[in-house]
């Protein structure tokens, strides 16, 4: 069966990568399949739908049961050549009639439960966001006002293997539980999509700020969460993991409204920031060395030792050269005072911006001059066991790339 994006693809370092479609488009999907059968007793075996992307899909759907008062249909999640964690669920959808005018939507077994305020749907709520929500309303009304049904209907999004493809996704961070959450804005999957991975980030600052949180602790990825933990009276699980978005992570800190952000981040990603590369990745800018003999000659370093920088792989190679040169502390004055500029230049001064950096083999190797005021705010507080949470590994390379 044609689904629509079969000629539909993304090219990426050269290599083409196959689209796929959001858990929100196959529960559209499957509520249009079973509101058919519920109302007609006709068994479909696709449904066609426009994504809020403007594609037009026809989605493969499967009947699974059906008794006297409710129907359920499926489709099969396909995210394409993205490393999505639910490619290949089953997305479940079972509608059955109310007395009332009305289009309810909840979420079953395998659907998440928001906990905490700060995302796009209210504590209490099935963890189906506000797109997926639009699109399963109007695929089920689409096919009430064909048959001049005057009822309502319920539909319930189900997902038989939810609760435990949720422990390999943000939901527990998140505070999202009890299974996974029915996404997409677009309605298409975009492999290894940047918008995707900001998006994730995004969720948990907005999160953050509606927990009342004025400030951000924020780290590249798991070396830096790693890092923290010689802080004993950090609670880690502040940290907001940002993968290489620099720049996208402090434009939306101003937006939302926060009034300061700290990055810990190795020095292989925020020896970067030190140029003014607000984009860590190392497709988008690999000048470390550069960059760090750079900041060393601005200090005084001589001739022979910026040479030699200039000749390594790495920049824990670099730091050791520095050890040896006597020049280590006066290069990363210099570095912190430039990743702290240049953080002030993109956000034009809108937010306060501190940084820790540090070494794998040398511990902190610069501080800004208000990070240490800054991260008392990230101080434990007193928590049941209950309430301990997991981390997830962050989207997005690891920090020393």
């Amino acid at each position: 069966m044609q689904t629509g994006l079969e000629d539909a693809y993304l090219v990426k370092d050269g290599k083409k990568l196959r689209l796929g479609y959001t858990t929100g488009s196959c529960a559209a999907a499957a509520a249009q399949a079973a509101a058919i059968c519920l109302l007609t007793g006709n068994r479909p075996d696709r449904a066609e739908l426009m994504t809020p992307k403007g594609i037009q899909l026809c989605l493969p759907v499967c009947f699974f049961q059906e008794t006297e008062c409710e129907v359920t249909f499926g489709v099969k999640k396909d995210g394409g050549d993205d490393p999505d964690a639910t490619h290949g669920l089953w997305i479940l959808a079972t509608v059955s009639r109310l007395t009332e005018p009305e289009i309810v939507i909840d979420g079953g077994k395998g659907v998440g439960r928001v906990t905490r305020s700060g995302l796009d749907q209210p504590p209490g709520a099935a963890a189906i966001n506000r797109v997926p929500r639009a699109m399963i309303r109007e695929q089920v009304l689409k096919v009430m006002q064909k048959e001049g049904y005057p009822g309502g209907i319920r539909v319930v999004i189900s997902v038989p293997e939810g609760e435990e493809t949720a422990k390999r996704t943000f939901n527990p961070r998140l505070g999202i539980v009890g299974g996974i959450s029915i996404l997409g804005t677009s309605g298409i999957v975009m492999p290894m999509s940047e918008e995707a991975l900001i998006a994730t980030i995004r969720v948990e600052m907005e999160m953050r700020r509606a927990s009342g949180s004025r400030y951000l602790l924020m780290v590249p990825g798991n070396y830096g969460e790693d890092f923290l933990s010689r802080y004993p009276q950090v609670d880690t699980e502040q940290a907001v993991k940002c993968s290489n978005y620099v720049g996208a992570v402090l434009e939306m800190a101003v937006e939302m409204g926060f009034e300061g952000i700290l990055f810990v981040a190795h020095i292989g990603k925020f020896i970067k920031v030190s140029g003014g590369i607000m984009n860590t990745h190392s497709h988008q800018a690999d000048c470390r060395a550069e960059l760090l003999a750079a900041q060393a000659l601005r200090r005084g370093a001589d001739p022979e030792t910026v040479r030699r920088i200039l000749a390594t792989d790495t920049t824990e190679e670099a730091v050791e050269i520095l050890v040896h040169a006597g020049c280590l502390s006066e290069t990363m004055e210099e570095v912190m005072e430039r990743i702290v500029f240049y953080m002030q230049h993109h956000t034009e001064g809108r937010i306060r911006t501190e940084a820790i950096v540090f070494s794998s083999w040398h511990g902190v190797l610069g501080e800004s001059a208000g990070a240490g005021e800054l991260i008392r705010q990230f101080q434990k507080k007193s928590k049941t066991p209950q309430q301990a949470t997991g981390h997830q590994t962050c989207p997005g390379e690891e920090e020393k790339g």
